[in-house]
């Protein structure tokens, strides 16, 4: 029997780990391959883990509620056929092991001020004090990994933050003068040295909330995303009185018709798919060097439960009718709020709308969905008095939507232009002139 190793999987564009919320398995269970094992949240799913293998669970490598970067063992397998990597690694003679430990330690040492830290192993040597640079990993090119970080803490032999005396601070390596500075790399900041939570004073009546493996990461990609995108704001006004009698015109027959409730966010995101199609340039991602125009139309759609935050994405939106949009938002949400959401739902997103009038809001400014160029929040639909073209004044139902926009990709007059055409749209929503299917 060979021993396997199977690794946490990359569930989604951008995802970098993910949390294991419940074991579907137990040490001694036989699997077949793609039977599921585990349930992993992210940031943007949460999906089950399959089995890579046909075998009998030897051992699991994270406990629930572990936070694992994607490529980390997860559990490892006994499995039929040939000497696996974890039996070969065993196999291997002490003199063999040996160079390979001493190799990676000197790759380490190599990188020097390069060196790289997940923020679950910040996070967790933070928390207990732990010098990182006094030990050694056993991830790959001797990386340290949560794993050795919670070996160390388990054994209480924590290496501390050195506090030596200055004649030993003196024995650290003198700088090169002679070496070339490497000028930071403007295609991808560098991340900002990560600090201690701040210290909050717990008062008697307050409650303690753990923070899930979910909300770290949501918070992981806001802080990126605001980091490294010089965002700008836009808004526009639009009187959609005729979309929403038109809508309400339509809702009971459509209901009996189709089984869902036709929607004003249908309505939108037809509008903004049309006007992506008519102006490319929203419809692009910033990539360093050069600007990404995407084909595809794909409409990520942002979907709250009571904990987070889901973008789940409708594809090629440009080639669906108002009824099909409505559908498809029908059944993400659904699945978002049953849990049911599939990986691949979540990725290819491109441009991202958000339904912020659900809950009563007029004005708001998003956080770009990173790596996308801009997210319009669609707000609260509310009646107003209005000044006519004739000089009257009416009471409309007026609409506002606030675009944000990454300014290395878009500015203001492409934006202003798109803004103006999604009005058109949808203050153009008759009876006449306007099918849902």
């Amino acid at each position: 029997m060979a021993v396997e190793k199977v690794t946490m999987p990359q569930l989604g564009e951008s995802v970098t780990e993910g949390t294991i919320s419940k074991w579907l398995v137990s040490a001694g269970d036989h699997v077949n391959k793609y039977d599921p094992i585990a349930e992993v949240m992210t940031d943007k799913v949460n999906a089950e883990v399959p089995s890579s293998f046909t075998g009998t669970i030897k051992e699991l490598s994270a406990a629930e509620g572990d936070t694992l970067e994607v490529g980390e063992i997860i559990c490892l397998m006994e499995v039929d056929g040939g000497a696996g990597s974890a039996e070969s690694a065993e196999a291997k003679s002490p003199a063999e092991s040996a160079a390979k430990t001493e190799t990676d330690n000197q790759e380490t040492q190599q990188q020097g001020n390069k060196t790289r830290y997940s923020p679950a192993v910040l996070k967790l040597s933070q928390e207990h004090n732990i010098d990182l640079t006094q030990l050694s990993g056993t991830g790959k090119g001797g990386r340290i990994t949560r794993k050795d970080i919670q070996k160390v803490i388990d054994s209480g032999e924590m290496p501390q933050a050195s506090q030596a005396p200055q004649a030993e601070t003196q024995k650290a390596p003198a700088i090169d003068q002679q070496a070339p500075i490497q000028a930071p790399d403007y295609k991808q900041p560098s991340a900002p040295k990560a600090s201690a939570a701040p210290a909050v004073k717990s008062m008697p009546g307050d409650t303690s909330i753990p923070v899930s493996g979910v909300r770290k990461a949501i918070a992981a990609n806001m802080v990126r995303a605001k980091q490294e995108v010089p965002h700008a704001w836009t808004m526009i006004e639009v009187d959609v009185t005729n979309l929403v009698a038109y809508r309400d015109s339509l809702k009971q027959e459509f209901k009996q018709r189709e089984g869902f409730n036709l929607t004003y966010f249908a309505f939108f995101v037809k509008a903004v798919a049309q006007a992506l199609k008519e102006f490319p340039e929203m419809n692009s991602m910033w990539a360093g060097d050069q600007i990404i125009q995407k084909k595809d139309i794909n409409l990520s759609i942002a979907v709250a439960t009571d904990d987070a935050l889901f973008v789940p994405v409708i594809k090629q939106a440009d080639e669906k009718t108002i009824k099909g949009i409505g559908r498809e938002v029908n059944e993400l949400a659904g699945k978002v709020r049953s849990g049911s959401l599939k990986a691949d739902e979540m990725q290819g997103g491109t441009f991202t709308v958000n339904n912020t009038g659900s809950f009563g809001s007029v004005q708001s400014m998003g956080i770009i969905n990173y790596p996308q160029a801009a997210i319009l929040q669609v707000e609260s639909i509310v009646k107003r008095p209005v000044v006519m073209n004739n000089g009257m004044i009416a009471v409309r139902d007026m609409v506002n939507l606030c675009l944000s926009l990454d300014h290395r990709v878009l500015d203001g007059l492409v934006c202003g232009r798109f803004l103006k055409r999604v009005k058109e749209i949808l203050e153009n929503v008759t009876k006449e002139n306007t099918s849902v299917y």
